[in-house]
């Protein structure tokens, strides 16, 4: 993960592959829960999938102030970046 692209590319596949959804329908300002209709249960997925591809894990309680994919790109990032 050298990038914020790098990180939005991860979670882009991983939205794909998990969730079946369209790439044109995943972008920075698309909503996960309105726009994306990913539910609390597919967000735990998700997680473990990031955990997965970057060895970075968010917490429940950094799932939650998310909304949009930007916001999760920006979590991982923080993570990444406060990696020892």
């Amino acid at each position: 993960m050298q990038t914020r692209d790098d990180v939005f590319a991860v979670l882009r596949d991983a939205l794909i592959e998990l969730f079946e959804l369209e790439p044109e329908r995943i972008t920075p300002a698309a909503n996960l829960y309105t726009d994306l209709e990913i539910d609390s249960i597919d967000a735990i997925d998700l997680i473990d999938h990031i955990k997965r591809e970057t060895g970075h894990k968010l917490a429940a309680d950094d799932f939650r102030a998310v909304r949009t994919v930007q916001d999760v790109v920006d979590a991982v990032w923080q993570k990444i970046g406060s990696a020892p």
